[in-house]
């Protein structure tokens, strides 16, 4: 319907408010950003479309919550492993990280899964799928 430069949702709507009312009630579907300002652009100039945010927006929400929750296991991790260390520390014997089986430590697996994370899992390497089948079934 038009292209209107910046984002500042007055300007914005005074522009598209010089559209014909029937022209933007025609308007369907809007596909937006995540900001509240696009949100009040549509609400006010196309009032019967339905707002879509966009697929790119959402998969960086996910993706930072998936890696928020990774972050917060590995401190976990790291933390049960310093208690473990003082508690054999204390009790004058060796402490012996638990190895998973492709090699890593618990804490190791949280922080080299990383990228797995961000890829596809068709995109994986052999090691990468072991990773995720390690990392998938304890958390």
């Amino acid at each position: 319907m038009a292209i209107v430069a910046g984002t500042k949702a007055e300007t914005v709507i005074d522009v598209l408010r010089k559209l014909p009312e029937k022209q933007r009630k025609k308007v369907q579907e809007v596909t937006l950003d995540m900001a509240g300002n696009m949100a009040l652009i549509v609400k006010k100039c196309f009032p019967k479309a339905t707002q879509v945010t966009d697929r790119f927006h959402v998969q960086q929400l996910a993706l930072e919550a998936v890696q928020d929750m990774r972050i917060a296991y590995r401190w976990q991790a790291l933390e049960a492993e310093n208690e473990a260390l003082e508690q054999a520390k204390l009790s004058q014997t060796d402490y012996q990280a638990e190895l998973l089986s492709n090699g890593d430590t618990v804490k190791q697996l949280l922080a080299r899964s990383r990228y797995v994370l961000y890829k596809k899992a068709t995109d994986w390497t052999s090691s990468q799928q072991e990773r995720a089948d390690l990392l998938f079934e304890r958390y």
